[in-house]
């Protein structure tokens, strides 16, 4: 039976489902240079830099757009342009930052592993070692194209060791997992406001070394990306340099308020961590596999294995599970199928297990009668 008197959960990792309370947030109108949407968007940078523990070092930057318009004004800003970045690849967020890098005519080197292989300390160790043109790194947090945790401590610690400069996409893991960029060498953080926060999409952020963004004027090759003349006119003048996405702004800073009551990003992650635990306990019922590892997965989105059922089709299970009230993620890796299951946004464990029955009920509708992945039967 459908739920088509509400609007479906999202089990995604962005746009996720949001509180009654952050989507009432968007139903006033705001000037964008009226005085009291400026004090809003003061809010939120101060709120932001609040959750990295980053006021003495850092200063937080909002960009219009999606996430990946962020990561691109963070790069083309911060990175010279006869700099040298060193991306480090294990899903699909990561090729994507070094293919916008390379757009950008900047020097590119990639390290690249497996999906479902974490990239070590040890090994930016041995890459740094091994080339001292480098000037960047870059990595991935969370990469959603699996749900992979790379060891974002361990690898700032080596890059920093090495006098090199770190750019993080943290996209997946801002307000999640913890990370202090007071105590962990990071020069520019990456995150966007349809994530972990759980606020509306359209609108990102870049919480970037003062010291760095200082020394950044003229450097991007961008009008509307260039991260350094948007802190700069928002210094100066309180405002966004083009029209900001105003109900956006104010959501987001809703999505705040409600974040810090919650607990902050203890609470936030012992969430998502239950919402995981009955996820992975209800689909191992049903007899679906999980992709990662325990020890390399992050509570933010699951991937599992689809069933080789000849039966299986994911559009139509796709379909199957919405009209039970759901929305799931296809899968994002190319050798295998699998389909994702996201454990953020205003959602607890209950809505987690409901899922979970509605994603029987889909495959019993369906017909499938071997849930065993191709991969498992193979072995």
């Amino acid at each position: 039976m459908g739920l088509h008197s509400r609007d479906p959960i999202l089990l995604t990792p962005g746009p996720l489902t949001t509180s009654l309370e952050t989507k009432a947030a968007m139903l006033r109108d705001w000037g964008s240079w009226d005085t009291a949407f400026n004090a809003v968007t003061a809010n939120v940078r101060r709120r932001l830099l609040d959750v990295v523990d980053g006021h003495a070092t850092h200063v937080c930057v909002p960009m219009q757009g999606s996430g990946t318009f962020s990561v691109e004004a963070a790069v083309n800003t911060t990175v010279p342009r006869d700099g040298h970045l060193l991306v480090l690849i294990n899903g699909a967020y990561g090729k994507r930052l070094a293919k916008l890098a390379q757009m950008m005519g900047r020097r590119v080197s990639a390290f690249e592993t497996a999906d479902d292989v974490p990239t070590t300390a040890e090994d930016v160790d041995r890459l740094l070692a091994g080339d001292a043109s480098v000037t960047h790194v870059a990595l991935i947090h969370c990469e959603t194209s699996t749900g992979i945790l790379n060891p974002l401590p361990a690898i700032a610690a080596t890059v920093a060791r090495h006098g090199r400069r770190l750019v993080v996409d943290a996209m997946s893991s801002f307000g999640a997992l913890p990370i202090d960029v007071s105590a962990m060498p990071i020069d520019t953080l990456i995150a966007a406001s349809g994530k972990c926060i759980e606020g509306p999409p359209g609108m990102g952020f870049v919480i970037v070394r003062r010291s760095t963004l200082e020394g950044c004027e003229g450097r991007s090759s961008s009008l509307a990306l260039d991260l350094y003349d948007q802190w700069a006119y928002m210094e100066k003048t309180t405002q966004w340099r083009y029209t900001p996405p105003t109900h956006v702004v104010v959501a987001f800073n809703a999505a705040l308020e409600q974040f810090v009551a919650e607990g902050g990003q203890p609470a936030r992650l012992a969430r998502y961590t239950a919402n995981g635990a009955a996820l992975v306990a209800g689909m191992q019922a049903l007899g679906l596999r999980a992709f990662l590892e325990p020890g390399i997965q992050a509570p933010i989105i699951y991937t599992f294995h689809a069933p080789a059922d000849p039966a299986y089709e994911f559009r139509r299970f796709y379909a199957e599970v919405r009209d039970r009230g759901f929305v799931l993620y296809p899968g994002k890796l190319t050798q295998l199928e699998t389909f994702r299951v996201g454990c953020i946004g205003a959602i607890g464990p209950s809505e987690m297990r409901q899922a979970v029955l509605a994603i029987g009920d889909a495959l019993r509708a369906m017909g499938i009668r071997t849930v065993s992945p191709a991969v498992a039967r193979a072995a």
